[in-house]
């Protein structure tokens, strides 16, 4: 939420809960509040949580219109398509699109159409605008450019080999983000010895999938749990690897992994193609796929040149497409339009 004049934007975070994210805020001066908001989860979507779905819009509508008037908003901007029931409140409405929806039948065209009744539709991808028919694209900047710790002390520290060759995937367990088809590709006779490391909590509800991982995995896939210590990751691994089932709008693992320079294999769907440019900044393989994973893994296993240039090329494309900072010129212009 935002407080616009000819001289400053004042930005207002509403946020559900305290967490670090609310930390982070106020360490650059931004006032956060935390209030209630209507989230549209997978739960809901059943004929028995769509009613709650619906009261929860209307309890809290009131509140944020109360809080828009009183402290004289202009410009509402939810950072995710999730969020329900600002239309009502909001004086002027950017919806910040960051997922790619499955076409159900129903709620698509429904949620779709309430989309659309936004002053502006801003997509973090050409896959995302390209789902949905409408809005603009602003590609997120990096906000942070990782470096990768030297490979020596990043593999004493994880407890790896030397010469082993590596394939990390980094993010929440999900089976739409596809650490099993890197667990898969790995048990192919071409990557024997091979290890592979997942780093990430499951996402909640999705704990049985860390089991379903570790009963699947037959060769040395390590388990290492939430990390803050992202750059040892990366150090440590010759290969990140992107491996979504479902088209993935535009990933920060692969923005971050890229811009600290590694080697990165990504699915072919979603916002991927346009991080990546299949043997020039990295290699696509067809999503859901571990034989053609393992196939491109093969590859480069056996050829550390090609590693070493396909990460140097990320690094610079990346770097410059992707600023820290980059999207803040663009929303300033948003504003500018809508007000």
């Amino acid at each position: 939420m935002r407080t616009l004049d000819r001289e400053r934007v004042a930005p207002l975070v509403l946020l559900p809960f305290e967490g670090p994210l609310a930390d982070d805020l106020r360490a650059t001066g931004t006032e956060v509040l935390l209030g209630p908001l209507a989230v549209l989860r997978r739960e809901l979507l059943t004929p028995a949580g769509l009613p709650r779905l619906a009261r929860e819009v209307r309890r809290v509508r009131p509140a944020l219109a109360r809080l828009v008037r009183e402290r004289g908003i202009d410009v509402v901007q939810a950072n995710t398509s999730v969020i329900l029931g600002l239309r009502a409140a909001a004086p002027r409405l950017v919806v910040h699109v960051h997922e790619i929806y499955p076409p159900t039948p129903v709620l698509w065209p429904l949620h779709r159409r309430a989309l659309l009744q936004a002053d502006a539709l801003v997509c973090a991808s050409e896959a995302t605008r390209s789902a949905l028919g409408a809005g603009e694209v602003i590609y997120a900047g990096l906000s942070i450019t990782p470096q990768r710790a030297p490979r020596a002390p990043a593999r004493a520290a994880l407890g790896l080999p030397e010469d082993a060759f590596v394939a990390a995937v980094l993010g929440r367990l999900s089976n739409w983000k596809g650490q099993e088809i890197l667990v898969r590709a790995l048990a192919d006779p071409r990557l024997a010895g091979a290890v592979g490391l997942i780093a990430g909590d499951a996402w909640p509800g999705q704990e049985h999938y860390e089991r379903e991982l570790r009963a699947l995995a037959t060769t040395d896939v390590r388990m290492l749990g939430f990390r803050d210590d992202v750059e040892m990751i990366l150090g440590a691994a010759d290969v990140v690897v992107i491996p979504s089932t479902r088209p993935d709008p535009l990933p920060n693992a692969a923005l971050e992994a890229a811009a600290a320079g590694c080697c990165v294999v990504a699915a072919a769907h979603g916002g991927l193609p346009e991080i990546f440019t299949d043997g020039v900044t990295g290699r696509l393989v067809a999503p859901g796929d571990p034989i053609a994973l393992a196939t491109v893994l093969a590859e480069l296993r056996a050829d550390p040149a090609q590693r070493s240039r396909l990460g140097a090329a990320a690094a610079a494309d990346v770097r410059e497409r992707f600023p820290p900072g980059g999207p803040a010129a663009a929303f300033a212009d948003l504003y500018d339009r809508l007000t």
